[in-house]
């Protein structure tokens, strides 16, 4: 295919990309790109991104709602000049003003018609037909995502659905992290089981599967449409292969598909050896981990050289890392939740602080945050002499319940710490501290200071970072030699 010349951007010519699977917004219509595409590869690679669709549109059209004169194609920039003000951009087919996709436009008329509103039929990776702009705003709900809206949809008259433009733009396969086998986008309801409690493992909530969906049928695997293109979990070495293969046939990348799964797993690790610890609890003491050729071991060794871990780029410390596997069963909830790998609107049912990742239940709107699923059963405090035990139910039925420390209210239904030979309850944090898994008083070496740094939790003075120059309240390194400080996470 050649490079293509177009309007929106004279500096450099337009380069072909038969497997675009980014899902980078096109200039021209606003949508996601996912299949073939244009791009400059001079400015940066995804500058002036285009599907091959838009990026082919003829510059001029006749039109039969404006048979009079020719239509111009124009790009948004066209709002910000003075001859031609925002307000009359609006289009005559769904008589809203979209600032964001191109236009045709007569400038003699004052008429303007959005390229998603034009009747060019556009052609689907999911779908055999070619699908049509209806021609007029109606308010419709979506046969692939399910969502009711406003506007103008295309439309498959043979198969009668009506969806959204931006929705005829999803790839027809996909791979996520979390399953051995790509996905394909299936809307028959003929192929997936119309039950009630399919669950997509990716956000662990409920799939309707009246609608579009992404599809294993190989293993009866379910995912919600966004769920499998979220960026964080794609396949990217899959991708990558599917884009050296995009020239082969559809026969060929099939039998790839199958043999790509063989070797891929939907858990990051494998188990290889365990002990079991004081309090009865099962440590994966060695594990294989995708992301290495060697097996890993668990090391309470002091770190050397100020390692950061290869998983969050941040500091570490003994023991080196801590393993929680996608499936948990946790004393502190009746059902088996599962982590997911979506950005939930859910707070943690057990501290009330929204923190992702979580795992969910699939039964009931349970919640439960890494924080809170990492609390150890049994702790001690301070100069107590009784061990206090991890609760995850009231005391008692007074109505009143109070931290015996900070002496504040406690929420009734969330978990709290409990010495019962003293009738003694506790926050967590009041308990463990506001960083239980962090050591403090360690001294490290950074190429930034010349002497040893002291790892600090807090100070009372709250001294100038030494690197972004805000206030050092907490976590913390310091060298009391020379007065210097910095933030953690200015280190890294």
């Amino acid at each position: 295919m050649e490079d293509l010349q177009h309007f929106s951007h004279h500096q450099h010519p337009l380069v072909f990309n038969e497997n675009e699977r980014r899902g980078y917004g096109c200039l021209g219509c606003g949508e996601d790109v996912y299949g073939p595409s244009y791009s400059c590869k001079e400015c940066w690679d995804g500058a002036e991104l285009h599907h091959k669709s838009c990026a082919e549109l003829p510059l001029g059209l006749h039109h039969p709602l404006h048979p009079k004169h020719p239509l111009i194609l124009f790009g948004p920039y066209r709002y910000e000049e003075k001859e031609f003000p925002y307000e009359n951009g609006k289009c005559e087919v769904c008589k809203e003003v979209d600032r964001y996709q191109y236009s045709y436009g007569c400038s003699r008329c004052n008429f303007n018609i959005h390229i998603g509103c034009t009747v060019s039929p556009i052609q689907a990776e999911f779908h055999d037909h070619p699908l049509i702009p209806i021609g007029k705003s109606i308010t419709f709900t979506c046969d692939i995502c399910g969502k009711e809206d406003k506007g103008v949809p295309v439309s498959c008259g043979p198969c009668s659905f009506l969806i959204h433009r931006r929705c005829a733009s999803f790839p027809r396969r996909v791979k996520v992290v979390r399953h051995k086998h790509p996905l394909h986008l299936t809307h028959s309801s003929h192929e997936v089981d119309q039950s009630d409690s399919r669950i997509c493992p990716l956000c662990v909530q409920k799939v309707d599967t009246h609608y579009g969906l992404y599809y294993c049928s190989t293993c009866d695997f379910v995912t919600h449409l966004d769920c499998a293109l979220d960026w964080r979990n794609r396949d990217r070495d899959w991708e990558k292969l599917k884009d050296e293969e995009s020239s082969e046939s559809k026969a060929t990348l099939e039998i790839e598909d199958t043999k790509l799964g063989e070797f891929a797993d939907s858990s990051a690790y494998k188990v290889k050896k365990t002990n079991v610890g004081k309090d009865g609890t099962e440590i994966a003491t060695e594990i294989e981990h995708f992301s290495h050729e060697h097996d890993l071991k668990l090391s309470d060794d002091e770190v050397q050289n100020n390692e950061i871990c290869d998983g969050c780029v941040r500091a570490i410390l003994p023991p080196f890392y801590s393993l929680i596997s996608d499936i948990l069963t946790h004393p502190g909830h009746e059902h088996q939740l599962i982590l997911s790998s979506v950005r939930s609107k859910h707070n943690c049912s057990c501290c009330g602080l929204k923190i992702s990742p979580i795992f969910r239940c699939t039964t009931c709107d349970f919640a439960l945050d890494f924080k809170c699923a990492t609390l150890p059963h049994t702790t001690s405090y301070k100069q107590h002499e009784h061990p206090f035990t991890l609760c995850y139910t009231a005391e008692d039925d007074s109505g009143e319940y109070y931290c015996d420390i900070c002496e504040e209210e406690r929420d009734s239904k969330h978990w709290f710490y409990y010495c019962e030979d003293c009738s003694y309850p506790a926050h967590p944090k009041c308990i463990l501290g506001k960083h239980p898994n962090c050591t403090f008083g360690g001294a490290y070496t950074f190429d930034c200071h010349p002497h040893p740094l002291t790892f600090i939790e807090e100070t009372k003075d709250h001294p100038l970072c030494d690197k972004c120059s805000r206030p050092c309240e907490e976590l913390i390194y310091q060298c009391a030699q020379c007065n210097f400080y910095r933030h953690f996470d200015c280190m890294y």
